[in-house]
């Protein structure tokens, strides 16, 4: 009797997967696979995609499984014993509502975007690769609104995050970013997300908030971190996979690529800079600067990673130096901005306190004790005085990546940074030279950008003041979700639950925040 011989997982992977592919015989391949050629890239043999974790669905599901339930018992250990009375202070879930209102709906944006590109493409290895990732991020969604969710229940400003997502004058930055990628082309999603945004610059994003978290006492968000650290670990392979694949296929899609990490690398960038004003201005218990992550995770990881790709012809993203040198920058000036307009965000903002301000200095030296900490003492001085600070204009947004121009001069952290280019007879305003090159490379696209300054200005957001926007289309409770940190409603509530804590467990009070931080 014949005993059939069980199947590797490497054959396994391809009677799942490849050979279940067919050659079609009544409809022409290219209007099967209309997207798949327009953008001008050559792909010359699928077979060649390499499936370094050859998963197949039903392995899949199992491990995935396995992952869920210890990720909701520690949820559940989490919720019943008050995990939230444990954090290091209030102030810290402000990045959570920075998270859940800017990422989260993200990771449901490439889920969406997964799932369609996947469908563009002929070779089975991309499809199944890019069907995997998808339902990562469908996970990643879940997971997080879960782990949140607790906070809900104590904190305000997390209780209608979607629809933020859609109006929210500052969410309209990551919301552009992901929106520019899916109405991309299939080949230029990947190397937007996949490569750019998922291999070169997403430790940059996630080990800053789950590092966050768990010096911070906030063992739910430090969970489900690290169970999608695994799915985090296969979409940046795929990112690799994806640049060397295309690049490998024909000696013409090199300029192309070149000029797509070129964009992605500038947009990522500028998106991550909300990032860089969590670490240093949002995290009571600071982990590392922005300074020095962005040194640890784009320059010294980056720098390998670029230099591996020479080879193909493949250079290091334009206007890299202007970036490196905004690390020391773009986190002073982002909080700076959300400092003086948090009437018309949904979480709270405040001045660092005297050791955190000491923290800065030492590590920025060379620009934080000369050019912002003069800044922020004087807010403080004033807010002292019962003045706090806050802007009743509206900023003038980028065109491109819909920050407001505040950013300064790569060369001049003195002066504004402004661009502006002439299309069909209208001036559009960027806030740098990177987005003002990706505006003039493709203008019809971004002269349709929904920017919420200009929105409000029309009145199409639903109020004639901004305090009747912010609550009325924003969903934001004026003064409850928002404004200063000291004394607000979230501020009393956390002195009362530390009040019957120990002196030595306790969490910072009013009258020593700005001594301690």
């Amino acid at each position: 009797m014949a005993v059939n011989k069980r199947l590797n997982a490497k054959d396994k992977y391809r009677c799942m997967t490849r050979d279940l592919d067919w050659e079609p015989s009544y409809q022409r391949h290219e209007d099967i696979y209309p997207h798949e050629r327009f953008e001008g890239i050559k792909i010359t043999d699928w077979d060649k995609w390499e499936d370094p974790f050859r998963l197949t669905m039903d392995t899949y599901w199992k491990y995935q499984a396995e992952k869920e339930k210890k990720l909701y018992a520690i949820f559940d250990a989490f919720s019943q014993n008050n995990g939230h009375t444990g954090l290091s202070d209030a102030r810290y879930v402000n990045a959570l509502k920075l998270f859940l209102s800017g990422v989260t709906p993200l990771e449901y944006q490439a889920y969406q975007g997964f799932a369609r590109v996947g469908r563009q493409f002929s070779g089975a290895g991309a499809r199944v690769a890019c069907q995997m990732q998808a339902i990562d991020e469908l996970r990643h969604v879940q997971t997080q609104i879960h782990a949140m969710s607790h906070y809900n229940k104590h904190f305000n400003g997390l209780h209608d995050f979607a629809h933020m997502h859609d109006r929210v004058w500052f969410l309209s930055v990551p919301k552009s970013f992901f929106e520019d990628a899916r109405t991309a082309g299939p080949f230029e999603f990947l190397t937007a997300i996949s490569f750019s945004f998922e291999y070169v610059l997403t430790n940059l994003l996630f080990v800053p908030f789950m590092s966050g978290a768990a010096y911070n006492g906030d063992m739910a968000t430090v969970t489900f971190g690290f169970s999608a650290q695994s799915d985090e670990a296969r979409h940046m392979t795929l990112g690799l996979e994806v640049i060397k694949f295309l690049l490998e296929q024909h000696e013409d899609n090199v300029p192309i690529i070149q000029r797509w990490i070129d964009k992605w690398f500038w947009r990522g960038f500028r998106l991550l800079s909300l990032v860089g004003m969590m670490m240093d201005y949002m995290l009571p218990n600071k982990v590392m600067s922005w300074a020095e992550a962005w040194k640890v995770y784009f320059e010294d990881a980056g720098g390998a990673l670029f230099k591996d790709l020479e080879r193909y012809g493949i250079r290091p993203p334009k206007h890299v130096e202007e970036a490196n040198i905004g690390k020391d920058h773009v986190s002073h000036q982002a909080w700076s901005i959300f400092y003086q307009y948090t009437q018309a965000t949904n979480f709270h903002t405040w001045m660092p306190s005297d050791q955190e301000l000491d923290w800065l200095s030492e590590k920025y030296p060379d620009t934080f004790e000369r050019i912002y900490r003069p800044r922020f003492e004087h807010w403080r001085a004033q807010q002292e005085k019962g003045e706090r600070f806050y802007n009743a204009t509206l900023p003038m947004l980028c065109q491109v990546c819909q920050i407001p121009l505040a950013f300064t001069e790569a060369d001049d952290p003195t002066t504004l940074s402004h661009r502006s280019a002439v299309h069909e007879g209208e001036r559009y305003h960027c806030c740098s030279q990177g987005c003002c090159d990706i505006f003039e490379y493709e203008p019809t696209k971004y002269i349709q950008a929904w920017l919420p300054v200009h929105q409000i200005l029309q009145g199409n957001c639903g109020g004639a003041d901004v305090e009747s926007i912010v609550r009325d289309y924003y969903n934001i409770a004026p003064g409850q979700d928002n404004f200063e940190y000291l004394g607000s409603t979230e501020h009393r509530r956390w002195q009362d639950w530390q009040a019957g804590k120990p002196a030595d467990a306790a969490a910072p009070t009013e009258t020593n925040l700005r001594k301690t931080g």
